[in-house]
């Protein structure tokens, strides 16, 4: 990348080694986006808090042991796909192509893809995107196991790490997203996103999803309402963020997690309950909030889907589905998508 896009993008290079580098949106940008958002979010009859706000480096490290819940299936069913498509993923690629990931984490399910490119590449390039601090860590864990890996982090919003990725350079992409996150938008903004994706896409491109399916709604419950507890920290921790990044006096103690599934609209629906009349200021988003007892703040949808609806979601957004892998249950599928 040439310095003019990147001072043009607003970015920062951090270099580490010679196989590891990353960039960084200037922190006044970043502040500046939250702040603007909470107080647009918040100050609305229907409150809510985009989910993307989760995961600063406590609610990474929270998700990471939700991931690992007995109850939480979707993690551990990804994970035995992944490691069965392994000879069949190896046919769509060849040693040109660089490994894209939204939304990395601690890079678990990586190592699997990592794999594959291996078996046919001297040297592996990886461009992690997630908006956490947790990428640099996972990203220095995964050079120590990878001898040719050369890792190239942007510490941003996906929409900003794929302007990134586009004006990068020509090399060919495999894009991947998983971890069902995609079900985190609503219907209009699922199919924004993904035309997004297919928009910075190449011909020879390649985009990996992974989306939860319908199935029974007890066993969708018990995934977001855990037995220890977990996934109500990770909920109510989106307040200390705020409390932390945008100076507001949240008291934890006057929320509870609420998960449940609306049938109809095929999604698990995620909130945080005020259980008292209170006030908050949230003093860099300029605002002043008023909570009723009982009153709702939506803080994440996770839709499900059925075979023939991600079909249907693939061709309207502009891709040509090229395989889809599936587990034995039928609770969870992967699909290989490349640019119509």
């Amino acid at each position: 990348m040439n310095e003019t896009i990147q001072k043009n993008l607003k970015y920062k290079k951090y270099v580490v080694d010679s196989n590891l580098q990353y960039f960084k949106p200037h922190s006044t940008k970043i502040e500046k986006t939250f702040a603007d958002e909470i107080s647009f979010s918040l100050n609305r009859n229907s409150k809510f808090i985009n989910p993307k706000y989760f995961y600063d480096k406590k609610g990474s490290e929270l998700f990471e042991k939700i991931c690992s819940l007995p109850e939480y299936y979707l993690t551990r069913t990804e994970i035995d796909i992944l490691k069965n498509l392994h000879s069949n993923l190896s046919e769509y690629l060849d040693d040109s192509f660089r490994l894209v990931e939204l939304g990395s984490g601690s890079s678990v399910k990586t190592r699997l893809i990592l794999d594959v490119l291996g078996e046919i590449q001297n040297k592996i390039e990886y461009f992690p995107i997630d908006i956490s601090e947790i990428l640099t860590e996972s990203s220095e864990l995964l050079q120590r196991d990878y001898d040719d890996l050369h890792i190239t982090g942007i510490i941003d919003t996906y929409e900003g790490g794929l302007e990134f990725i586009e004006k990068y350079d020509d090399k060919k992409n495999l894009i991947i997203f998983l971890g069902s996150s995609f079900g985190n938008f609503t219907t209009d903004e699922g199919k924004i996103f993904l035309q997004k994706i297919n928009s910075i896409m190449k011909k020879e491109d390649l985009f990996l999803i992974g989306l939860d399916l319908v199935k029974e709604k007890k066993i969708l419950e018990n995934a977001y309402n855990d037995s220890q507890g977990i996934t109500a920290k990770f909920n109510l921790n989106v307040l200390s963020r705020i409390n932390d990044e945008l100076d507001a006096d949240f008291i934890l103690n006057n929320f509870k997690h609420v998960a449940k599934y609306n049938e109809k609209e095929q999604r698990i629906e995620m909130y945080l309950q005020s259980l008292v009349h209170q006030s908050v200021i949230i003093s860099k988003a300029n605002l002043s909030l008023k909570l009723k007892q009982g009153e709702l703040i939506h803080t994440e949808h996770s839709h499900k889907y059925t075979i023939p609806q991600i079909q249907e979601l693939m061709k309207i957004t502009g891709f040509e589905i090229k395989q889809k892998w599936l587990d034995i249950h039928k609770h969870y599928s992967l699909t290989l998508a490349s640019k119509k």
